[in-house]
């Protein structure tokens, strides 16, 4: 059987509104394709490299927990914006999208610095965008999820699409996210994965394009993950 690996950077304080889902439904996507997913749960950093893996994840949380996470993750962010470059695939939830940028300020003006991986920042607001989302991809179609972030995030790169219910990356340019090469960052948590397969199926695939291992295009029952899917959109239209 293929295997594939995933680095889930600091578990132990990014799991905002069960955003360990999305390692969940990795997990099962890769069984239905017969490709064991390995899971490294990292919390320290020192000595990490990414020799061994195939996906990186980093969830969502406070901002409290999530600058510990930024300055333990500091310790990598060379050898993290090489990989991206690489093209390793990788997946991104709010706080751990926001500090892929070069800063974010805070309500009251204190700017806390971000990696630096890419060039983008992110202006926080006492007001909260909240809510379900609905997003149209032209790369995977329908995306759903909720939203809850003071956090206005402005980039130049590409997006996961154009936000047709709720805010996404701001409350000015409807769209959500950040799709820059393989990696994946977005404000959806619920979390995003389990609703939205072809996501899922992205980040598989790209990382079996980069092993070298076939990601075997067999049929798949997608009914529940659809009808999960419907559920969001339902709610939003009927408002």
């Amino acid at each position: 059987m293929n295997e594939l690996t995933v680095y889930h950077f600091m578990p132990d304080k990014l799991n905002l509104y069960s955003d360990i889902g999305n390692i969940i439904a990795l997990r099962q996507r890769a069984k239905m394709r017969d490709i064991k997913l390995n899971v490294v749960d990292i919390n320290e950093t020192e000595g990490v490299t990414f020799d061994q893996c195939d996906i990186f994840f980093i969830g969502g949380g406070s901002d409290r927990e999530q600058a510990l996470a930024t300055k333990e993750l500091s310790k990598i962010k060379t050898t993290l914006k090489e990989v991206i470059e690489d093209g390793m695939p990788g997946l991104t939830i709010c706080g751990g999208y926001q500090f892929l940028g070069s800063k974010y300020i805070t309500p009251d003006g204190t700017e806390l610095e971000g990696l630096n991986i890419l060039d983008f920042y992110t202006e926080s607001q006492k007001d909260r965008l909240t809510g379900d989302i609905v997003i149209e991809s032209d790369t995977f179609g329908t995306i759903v999820g909720f939203e809850n972030h003071g956090g206005r995030t402005y980039h130049p790169y590409g997006t996961l699409g154009n936000v047709t219910h709720g805010y996404g990356n701001n409350d000015e340019d409807a769209k959500e996210g950040i799709h820059y090469k393989n990696l994946l960052g977005t404000y959806l948590h619920g979390p995003i994965l389990p609703k939205n397969h072809e996501v899922t199926d992205y980040l598989l695939e790209k990382a079996c394009e980069r092993k070298g291992i076939p990601f075997t295009p067999k049929q798949v029952n997608n009914t529940e993950e659809e009808a999960a899917k419907q559920v969001i959109v339902n709610r939003v239209t009927q408002k």
